[in-house]
């Protein structure tokens, strides 16, 4: 008989009101069935705290960054298993189910294959290759909705307080203990930024961006190679 565990859902938002309400309506199944849904908000001007409050078991306000409003989150769940969710991205249906099965495992932390919503073979490609790259290196993003156990999550004292690369960072301590439970069932990560600011580019800047990392640039250097490549691609649009 399937062990039951508590899952804990950490969203960090910011400035999303045009689509927070879609991915919280989605996870409420999840919330009936007695699973913690939190809603990390990092001062949102535009209404994204006031539409995400009454679809979440708490909102939490923070300081702004993915990592910091993740741990904010984190630290006044209750689940026996946590989940990191962007605010683009949709779990499966089978969500639970898979997640039921990770807690039997003795692995430690995963994540799920991811696929874009956009439409072409570019963007099932893309995700091919994410997907690869991830069952290779042992490395999660944060589109492919990380998933920690508590004991683990605490004992590497969460995520480092970095403005980038997060994920890739944890990934890396996490990996220390396990190998990541991968669960080929997909997220669907929003592919609206990426099809605004140019598929390509996109595609190697995070390429650039990850190599420079590898290579032992820190994140607070990275980020300012992202933001500028990000608010040229915006200009260029306009």
């Amino acid at each position: 008989m399937p062990e039951p565990f508590s899952l804990s859902i950490v969203v960090p938002v910011w400035m999303e009101a045009a689509g927070v309400v879609k991915t919280l309506e989605a996870l409420q199944p999840l919330r009936a069935a007695g699973h913690e849904l939190i809603v990390v908000d990092a001062g949102s001007t535009d209404g994204t705290a006031r539409l995400a409050s009454p679809l979440a078991d708490q909102l939490v306000q923070s300081a702004k960054g993915r990592a910091v409003q993740m741990n904010a989150g984190a630290s006044v769940s209750r689940g026996d298993v946590l989940l990191f969710l962007h605010a683009d991205t949709c779990l499966p249906l089978g969500a639970l189910n898979c997640l039921g099965d990770f807690v039997q495992s003795r692995k430690v932390w995963g994540r799920f294959d991811v696929c874009l919503s956009g439409q072409g073979t570019l963007f099932r490609m893309i995700a091919w290759f994410m997907n690869q790259r991830s069952r290779l290196t042992g490395i999660c993003t944060g589109d492919q909705a990380l998933f920690v156990r508590r004991d683990t999550f605490e004992a590497l004292r969460g995520f480092e307080n970095l403005p980038i690369m997060e994920d890739i960072e944890l990934s890396r301590r996490l990996r220390q203990v396990s190998r990541p439970y991968c669960i080929t069932e997909t997220v669907i990560t929003d592919s609206r930024l990426w099809e605004q600011r140019g598929v390509w580019r996109t595609i190697f800047l995070m390429w650039r961006l990850r190599w420079r990392y590898w290579r032992g640039e820190s994140p607070q250097t990275l980020v300012y190679s992202y933001r500028s490549d990000v608010r040229n691609a915006e200009s260029e649009s306009r």
